[in-house]
């Protein structure tokens, strides 16, 4: 049994009134008060990643890359436009030209495979008729239908300068020249901003140093405290942060400060998330939301860049909430992982623990962290000043059962027969999550029914599949394993009856049930938080009751008695080795927990006794079972009779529970099943002329088949 140590606040850090000496006593400045960083105006600013991806943004970028492209081809043209006009005439015209010495230069130029356009340049202008108009021509082109040296003899005798010069392509065949350019530069421009994050959401390549956190606008609606339940200590804990972040003033001038940050403690399914997200439903601030594992990636230096940009964007929305989930994944004690003082997650635990409280204030950000592993978490991160409140979010009692349940069956229809304190008292040790899974079971049992309400026994058969397991009806056994397994399980429950300290029977089942053939549930009458030794010894008893009825019945045991021998050994050493209810030992502890922080229990594992204290502990833990064996065949030898009994009616039923299990002790007849047959249906539907007609005795009579 484990106590819980509240550890008390350092006296150096206790919160201290500040001296001040207003002229009027019983006013508040107004002016200090909306300097606080918890009094700004959070609405008019955006937190978060602020990626602008609306529609006005992306037309933009689409007009500014057509006017880019047009710019282009309108620059190209305007280039071409001041090229002189050429006419373009005959290849007679060309050699009247050339014979009459007309010509001044030329450009030749190659246009296709032996194919050459001449473009020439006449001394001076000279009339040219073109489609019946007279025009004066001194630039013209005609296209050469060859091209030989002797052409070229013929040019430089005529004194005219020429040279060759390659096509040129008109514009569009500059345009489609320049496409693959423009497609390539588009591309890495579209790449880089998908890698650094822009526009492309936070999961780029170059964006791992980004915190990828979530605001709750996101995610879904506002939780308020009305919304959950089964944790009134914790309500009122967090109640003081929602009180200050509404009014700071309030504390302020008794120069009260709000804790930087609060450690929601529990088992998983508590409701600890849900928390958080009401004391920011109720504050009315920010909440952003990130996980611990989010921090940690295969690159040096991302965690501690994450942890940098959590808290740049939370301060833009300040006064806001930070919800880190299951912080034990980079809050772990340093020194003792893999890497030793090197490892990645210790650099990024070092600038949390900056961030939290360091040289920078960062005055209006309230973390809040979860975890079920407290144990595992560094120092620095719990002392005043960082995580200096812890709250422990526990299962809730029967109350606080209730209440969950009231609050999850408030859109079910439920049927006039289901009552919440009853569901409440028969499901210890469930928690919030647990009560939830309950509750849409038992609607899902009664959708297949097609009922228009769901019943006290849709729960029922809710609770049974989440305790003992999904029935496996269409599992074929024989008769005698299920004789036998039908003994085993009235064994154990016989065990659970006549005990004084047993928790009560709930059910009895031989139909298998998960991985199990059969399955007996208890279920406690009352909440206990501490067990002491008789009851602990009870409990063995049962465990080994099943056992003890195979043999004192058939003289054999059977591997059905696995898992029960697995349970008792664990919690007879338990027993010796943690609780110290062994005479022979003694009150001394001697099964530490050697935990590594990354290994975890399984890899390394070291004892702190002797061998011979080892020998010891084996004999004790052997004693404890063979004496709790010999106890469980003792009593059922003395109730063989109601064994046998017992047995051969659960084999009838293959289900009975605790109040029929009290009438076959008592040796009172159980009341018929309940069964509805398909006969019955038939009858009901027939026609009343065909149930009341006259049998004809001539007739063979036929039995309807029942599936």
């Amino acid at each position: 049994m484990s106590e819980s140590q509240q550890n008390s606040p350092d006296t150096d850090n206790s919160l201290k009134a500040k001296k001040s000496k207003p002229k009027n006593s019983h006013s508040t400045d107004k002016n200090s008060a909306n300097k606080s960083p918890f009094t700004k105006d959070f609405n008019s600013k955006s937190g978060g990643n602020n990626n602008d991806n609306s529609p006005s943004k992306i037309i933009r970028s689409m007009l500014m890359w057509a006017a880019m492209f047009a710019g282009i081809v309108i620059v190209y043209m305007l280039m071409h436009s001041n090229q002189k006009k050429e006419w373009e005439i005959p290849y007679t015209k060309y050699q009247e030209f050339l014979t009459n010495n007309k010509i001044a230069s030329a450009i030749i130029e190659k246009s296709q495979i032996n194919r050459y356009v001449f473009h020439g340049t006449l001394k001076e202008q000279v009339a040219f008729e073109d489609n019946g108009r007279l025009v004066q021509i001194q630039n013209f082109t005609t296209e050469l239908g060859f091209l030989d040296s002797k052409m070229e003899e013929v040019w430089t005798t005529k004194n005219i300068y020429w040279k060759y010069q390659d096509a040129e392509s008109p514009w569009w065949g500059m345009v489609i020249s320049i496409l693959p350019w423009i497609a390539l530069i588009a591309v890495y421009m579209f790449v880089m901003r998908r890698m650094q994050g822009g526009g492309g959401g936070p999961k780029g390549i170059l964006s791992f140093g980004k915190a990828r956190i979530k605001m709750l606008n996101e995610v879904g609606g506002k939780v308020m405290f009305t919304d959950v339940a089964g944790c009134d200590e914790a309500k009122y804990e967090l109640q003081e942060i929602v009180e200050f972040l509404k009014d700071p003033s309030k504390f302020q001038k008794l120069g009260g400060k709000i804790p930087r940050g609060v450690l929601l403690l529990g088992p998983p399914g508590t409701g600890k998330t849900l928390l958080a997200r009401a004391v920011s439903g109720e504050a009315d601030v920010p909440f952003f939301s990130i996980s611990g594992a989010e921090f940690v990636e295969m690159f040096v230096g991302v965690g501690a860049s994450r942890v940098r940009d959590l808290f740049e964007q939370a301060k833009k929305s300040a006064p806001c909430l930070v919800f880190i989930d299951e912080i034990d994944a980079v809050g772990r004690q340093r020194g003792a992982g893999l890497g030793g003082g090197h490892d990645e997650r210790e650099q990024t635990l070092n600038q949390l623990l900056v961030e939290m409280d360091g040289f920078e204030q960062n005055s209006g950000i309230i973390i809040i962290a979860a975890t079920n592993r407290p144990d595992v978490l560094d120092a620095a991160l719990l002392r005043p000043g960082r995580f200096d409140r812890q709250v422990v979010v526990d299962r809730p009692d029967v109350k606080g059962r209730e209440a969950i349940l009231i609050i999850h069956m408030r859109n079910v229809p439920l049927h006039e027969d289901v009552k919440a304190e009853i569901l409440a008292k028969g499901t210890p040790g469930m928690s919030g999550a647990d009560l939830a899974n309950l509750v849409n079971e038992a609607a899902l049992f009664a959708a297949r029914r097609n009922s228009n309400s769901v019943t006290m026994n849709d729960f029922e058969s809710a609770k049974d599949k989440i305790i003992m397991g999904v029935e496996r009806k269409s599992m074929v056994i024989s008769a005698k394993e299920k004789e036998m397994t039908a003994y085993h399980e009235i064994g154990h429950a016989l065990a659970g009856k006549f005990l004084e300290l047993s928790d009560p029977v709930h059910k009895v089942t031989i139909i298998p049930r998960g991985r199990a053939l059969g399955v007996t549930s208890y279920l406690p009458s009352e909440e206990m938080h501490s067990y002491s030794r008789d009851y602990l010894d009870t409990r063995i008893i049962t465990l080994l009751a099943g056992r003890a009825a195979e043999k004192v019945v058939f003289n054999q045991l059977t591997t059905g008695a696995g898992n029960d021998l697995e349970r008792a050994t664990a919690l007879a050493r338990k027993m010796v080795c943690e609780w110290g209810m062994s005479d022979v030992i003694g009150p001394v502890m001697v099964a530490s927990k050697h935990e590594e922080i990354f290994l975890g229990r399984e890899i390394s594992q070291k004892n702190d006794y002797s061998e011979q204290t080892a020998q010891v502990i084996d004999k004790e833990i052997r004693s404890i079972l063979i004496n709790a064996s010999d106890k469980a065949e003792a009593l059922l030898k003395e109730h063989i009779d109601i064994l046998h009994n017992a047995s051969k009616i659960l084999l009838e039923r293959e289900t009975i529970d605790g109040q029929e299990l009290d009438m076959i002790v008592r040796g009172e007849e159980l009341p018929p099943l309940k069964i509805i047959s398909k006969l019955a249906k038939l009858v009901k539907d027939l026609p009343k002329s065909d149930i009341t007609k006259p049998i004809d005795n001539n007739e063979s009579p036929v039995e309807p088949s029942i599936a």
